[in-house]
């Protein structure tokens, strides 16, 4: 299991930048040499550094699967539907076929939508018992909380569901449906990206900390696969090394 890559940048717009090419880049080979790129996508300003920075890359678009690492368990029509947030800042935006990028359904109790989302999952992964994603784009909150995998919370110790609900988040909104880490340590890769001196000591913590209770972000170390950080020069402040 190698360590995670640490790639700092001299601001978020630089990162935003060097994130995006790298997504392309992956996205390309993998559509080389697989023929598709599946790949999970987070809320927060991960979705504004994607939305802004992948349209008008050259890429087969048609060849992209897109679903989401977590997803709160609202209507499309709510601004915290992340789904809602990628249809039109990037589907949309490249002439994507809406198929290719898989919601949850809101229509239906968080456990169900659990439970359809994991169908969908098996829909393009079919045989696999832990499907393995070309990349997981992931955030971080400011609790080191990734996914909607919380400190402290029973679903750190998830095993069995690869996708879980969630109905006791502490951030709002309290329903959600999530990846957990059977899914998440099998990808190839797993990236984050972290701007601003608001992250630096939970980045530090993360990435350089020796806690006995391991926070959520710091718990992603892909069995097979690599861990890659973007950082503006800000969030890594704090770090050790460089």
């Amino acid at each position: 299991m190698a360590a995670p890559v640490r790639i700092v940048e001299a601001s978020d717009t630089e990162v935003a930048a060097k994130l995006c090419a790298f997504v392309v880049e992956t996205a390309n080979k993998a559509i080389e040499e697989r023929g598709q790129f599946t790949v999970g996508f987070s809320g927060g300003s991960l979705a504004k550094f994607l939305c802004n920075g992948l349209p008008g890359k050259e890429t087969d678009w048609s060849k992209w699967k897109i679903f989401f690492c977590d997803e709160r368990h609202v209507t499309y029509s709510d601004p915290e539907c992340t789904y809602q947030i990628y249809l039109t800042g990037l589907v949309k935006k490249v002439g994507m076929d809406e198929s290719n990028i898989f919601p949850i359904n809101p229509d239906i109790s968080v456990e169900e939508a659990a439970e359809e989302y994991l169908k969908k999952v098996r829909t393009v992964f079919p045989g696999d018992s832990i499907p393995r994603f070309d990349m997981l784009l992931l955030g971080m909150g400011p609790d080191g909380h990734t996914c909607s995998l919380f400190p402290k919370h029973p679903l750190l110790q998830e095993t069995s569901k690869i996708i879980a609900p969630i109905k006791d988040s502490p951030k709002p909104p309290p329903s959600r449906v999530t990846m957990t880490y059977p899914i998440i340590n099998n990808c190839s890769c797993a990236v984050f990206a972290s701007c601003g001196a608001g992250k630096a000591e939970m980045v530090q913590r993360v990435l350089e900390g020796d806690e006995e209770d391991p926070l959520p972000a710091a718990r992603v170390q892909p069995t097979e696969g690599k861990v890659i950080w973007f950082l503006d020069k800000a969030a890594a402040a704090n770090l050790k090394s460089q």
